[in-house]
């Protein structure tokens, strides 16, 4: 019997489990620009582009290698509205009940296949490093399930920087050295940019007529849609920007949204790219001496570390993760989430390069807007979905263990031993954002004070009996306690008047 083979969105690889165990002689692939996919969040119209254009290019390369590929355009006069509903129109058309998949990186996807009345044989995802069961193993009665060591083991297993049974320079993580304030001057031209051919302008031409209103600019678009190309921005990163990655990897500068970051996750999460030969690529350089090993440790353990880590998670933790509220915070995104003005110029950077480049680094969606977003007591749902919409390399498998648990301590410490909040200091300390600021990075109180140093301490308040009792956070309350009365009193009172401000919406 003829067997559909379905291909989603994320899934453009050519050795994907479930093009290897289908037949191009006889099975025929399914790919759809689902309206239902593209909309159950407000992407992007840049990340919507991506995907659509990807997917596009796919499928002309799969019939290029003999398949039968059925693709629904989203703007077909019949354009299914769903994945099931492409599936079951497709399966009457050819006359089968049998579907060929590989396993979805969303619950939601995962469960509208379950619930299809056709036979669906699911297959694991294994272009991740660790199986769903080596995880679950990993992390069977453990206290707390860190990723410092789950990520020993998946060097261990896939031989990276190793010598013999130790790492590589006699220590598992060079983290230390990564931790660099702004350079004075940035070398890295950024990562490469690709003309819009035809494939990717029929694509803008849709997403500019079907989500234009979305929040975050569709041109310039520039990003690789096929895997020649991602492959291409890979070996110019290699050679041009991995060798200072490592050391400003937490750095934030004012107009610079790229800085030396690989920019490179989007293409390994719809799989343009796979993880592993990238993370073999940053190995060879480092042997060859083209990068120095804290920078090509710090990339690896993003990948087969971090990047595995939050996928056993999600998968571990199961449907309701995103709904989790450990904290009970209930606060609105502010408006300044989608870009209305605030004299915030930390949070006006990072929200505005977003909305330009669908792309923010990970120090800039932890420390900025997630701080700020955990600070305020803002409600960890909202900012899930806000994230999932605004960034493209933003699925839900990737993108809710860092919201949820580790930006928004939403899952009440499956992920990170404690909150990752801050004052103005480390925005300080490892940007340049302060300088230009209407806010006063050194100024404790008042009006002109940066709102993290009295949210940071109101946040503290607010939660006290449970974290109080934390080794991590001890210290932080013993500085409070030292503060004479007065001056607490002005710090919780400061905060409540700057919020009230924000959720009045004004300009704040």
């Amino acid at each position: 019997m003829v067997k559909l083979v379905l291909v989603l969105g994320d899934q453009l690889s050519p050795n994907l489990s479930a093009l290897c165990e289908a037949d191009p002689s006889s099975d025929v692939v399914v790919m759809a620009e689902a309206l239902g996919e593209a909309e159950y969040v407000p992407h992007h119209p840049k990340k919507i582009a991506l995907i659509f254009a990807a997917m596009r290019k796919f499928a002309d390369r799969l019939r290029g290698e003999g398949w039968t590929v059925r693709y629904y355009l989203l703007d077909d006069e019949k354009a299914p509205k769903t994945i099931s509903e492409a599936l079951l129109r497709t399966a009457e058309e050819v006359g089968t009940s049998e579907v060929i998949c590989t396993q979805a990186g969303e619950w939601r996807v995962t469960d509208d296949l379950a619930n299809l009345p056709l036979t669906v044989t699911t297959l694991p995802d294994d272009r991740f490093i660790a199986t769903d069961q080596e995880f679950q193993s990993w992390a069977e009665g453990r206290k707390q399930l860190r990723m410092e060591y789950f990520y020993r083991d998946m060097r261990r297993k896939t031989d990276l920087m190793m010598d013999g049974d130790q790492p590589a320079g006699g220590q598992w993580n060079f983290d230390h050295d990564n931790r660099k304030a702004p350079p004075k001057e940035i070398t890295f031209e950024g990562p490469l940019r690709f003309e819009v051919d035809g494939t990717v302008e029929d694509v803008l031409n849709l997403v500019e007529d079907r989500f234009g209103d979305n929040f975050g600019d569709l041109r310039p678009f520039w990003f690789a849609t096929d895997a020649e190309q991602a492959n291409e921005h890979l070996t110019h990163w290699i050679k041009y920007g991995l060798p200072q990655f490592g050391d400003f990897q937490d750095a934030m500068v004012l107009g610079q949204p790229h800085l030396y970051h690989a920019h490179i996750g989007l293409y390994i999460n719809i799989g343009l790219l796979d993880p592993l030969e990238v993370c073999q690529a940053v190995e060879e350089a480092w042997k060859n001496g083209g990068a120095p090993i804290n920078a090509a440790e710090g990339f690896i353990r993003q990948i087969i570390g971090w990047r595995e880590y939050v996928r056993g998670i999600y998968l571990l933790e199961g449907r309701d993760y995103v709904n989790r509220n450990g904290l009970g915070h209930s606060r609105d995104l502010p408006g300044m989430f989608w870009g209305k003005k605030t004299w915030m110029a930390c949070i006006e950077d990072a929200v505005g390069q977003t909305e330009r480049e669908a792309y923010a680094h990970h120090i800039q969606r932890l420390m900025v807007t997630g701080n700020f977003a955990l600070l305020a007591g803002i409600d960890p749902y909202q900012v899930h979905e806000w994230y999932l919409a605004v960034y493209a390399d933003a699925f839900e498998w990737v993108e809710a263990p860092n919201v949820i648990g580790m930006s928004q301590f939403a899952d009440g410490g499956v992920v990170a031993s404690k909150p990752y909040v801050s004052s103005g200091n480390y925005i300080d300390k490892m940007s340049n954002y302060c300088k230009s600021c209407s806010y006063k990075v050194k100024v404790k109180t008042g009006p002109d004070a940066c709102p993290f140093n009295v949210l940071y301490w109101q946040f503290l308040l607010r939660h006290e009996d449970k974290f109080r009792g934390n080794p991590r956070m001890a210290q932080m309350y013993r500085v409070w306690d030292m503060m004479n009365e007065e001056r607490r009193k002005t710090v919780l009172s400061d905060a409540e008047t700057w919020l009230a401000r924000m959720d009045a919406g004004e300009t704040v």
